[in-house]
């Protein structure tokens, strides 16, 4: 499973012109699910993207990340992202092989966004498997790479 964690101001995602999902301060997640992800993987990966210290502490005159998308309340867009899985290494042309089959992708990708709607934080969602236009307001940037794969 890979997640590139995106500190945001804002972020909204439209389909078809409509806008379908729409955050103010917290975190983009654009998620890839591979083939052989288990549910071990959305547990690791939804409580590191709800307790990374990627926030200053607004009380604290450093710039230092001391909180949490949890402690600071904040709210998550979870796009779906089968591209994280693209392998560019030989040709011209990417190659999903890694990726999960679409039917199982989802069903995986509806538990993660699940495990991040039992925080409590207000989770919103693209829709998986159509062309989405994503705007993203980047703080910072702040722009991580996560992963793990099947143990």
């Amino acid at each position: 499973m890979r997640v590139v964690i995106q500190r945001v101001k804002s972020s909204q995602v439209t389909v078809n012109g409509k806008t379908i999902g729409k955050i103010g301060r917290g975190l983009n997640l654009l998620v890839g699910i591979a083939d052989n992800d288990t549910e071990a993987e959305l547990d690791w990966m939804a409580r590191k993207c709800l307790d990374l210290r990627l926030f200053p502490n607004p009380d604290s005159s450093t710039e230092r990340w001391e909180k949490s998308v949890q402690e600071i309340g904040g709210q998550l867009l979870v796009i779906s992202q089968f591209t994280l899985y693209g392998d560019c290494r030989k040709g011209r042309r990417p190659s999903f092989t890694q990726s999960a089959a679409p039917e199982i992708a989802q069903q995986l990708y509806e538990k993660f966004v699940d495990k991040l709607r039992q925080s409590g934080l207000r989770v919103e969602t693209g829709e998986f498997g159509a062309m989405m236009q994503v705007s993203i307001d980047n703080d910072g940037p702040v722009t991580l790479l996560l992963q793990r794969e099947k143990e």
